[in-house]
């Protein structure tokens, strides 16, 4: 119980570090639906870890239904986890957060299949996961890092690294930028099939056009001017007959 205020005091302090907004001491504790979720986690992890599954999934369904915030009783929250505004928050049950995360609203720490065992993503120390970002998948994001908002990491990432982009990319490393100088750095899965199609397409074509060629073998030469000058014919003597008639 000693530990349990313990840690609602780390999370309330952690609260004013974070967030400019915050003004009060009530305020904070009754209205930060961030603080409640994380606090309804832990009741329903100590449920979980004792084999009362059922329960803890409940407590922690009744959590999601005050809160807007889905935490997983499997999962492993570290200290002083802030998660700001959170409606639309999803948090695996293999995931893994370290001390000092700060979640944004509509962020999900989620798999990408029906695989068993750890399937959620691992985020170390300090790290910052901006709106509506997406984490899938057994990875591992570094501490220190920021992943921008709107971001889709499907691979794990180095420490001190900054995401951001569909699929997430790496701007900025140990305060360093990351200048990508091939597009195939990215490693999107949508464009590797681009690349492939159009290299297909441009096999395809050159096939084609060698085909053509023994087809239709060489082909003539059409050329209008062949360089000599025509016949010097004056009208008299192209329409000799014409002018006869004609004289007076």
């Amino acid at each position: 119980m000693i530990s349990f205020f313990h840690s609602v005091r780390e999370d309330v302090a952690a609260v004013f570090e974070s967030d400019p907004a915050a003004r009060s001491y009530a305020e904070v504790l009754l209205c930060y639906p961030g603080l409640h979720a994380v606090w309804g986690h832990h009741l329903s992890h100590w449920l979980w870890r004792h084999g009362m599954r059922f329960l803890a999934r409940f407590v922690s369904q009744i959590a999601r239904l005050l809160t807007g915030i889905e935490i997983h009783p499997g999962a492993e929250i570290g200290r002083r986890l802030f998660i700001d505004h959170g409606m639309g928050t999803v948090i695996g049950e293999t995931a893994i957060v370290g001390d000092d995360v700060t979640l944004y609203q509509g962020v999900t720490l989620g798999g990408t299949g029906k695989e068993k065992g750890k399937r959620h993503p691992t985020l170390g120390n300090n790290i910052s996961v901006g709106s509506g970002a997406k984490l899938l998948g057994n990875i591992t994001i570094g501490d220190n890092c920021r992943v921008g908002a709107g971001s889709v990491v499907l691979r794990s990432v180095p420490a001190n690294s900054t995401i951001v982009g569909v699929p997430g990319h790496i701007v900025l490393r140990d305060g360093k930028r990351v200048v990508i100088t091939d597009p195939k750095d990215i490693r999107d899965p949508l464009s590797d099939v681009i690349i492939k199609l159009a290299k297909e397409m441009h096999e395809l074509r050159e096939k084609f056009q060698e085909h053509s060629h023994e087809a239709l073998g060489a082909e003539p030469n059409l050329t209008i001017d062949d360089g000599t000058s025509p016949p010097n014919i004056s009208p008299q003597d192209l329409f000799q007959d014409d002018y006869q008639d004609y004289q007076i």
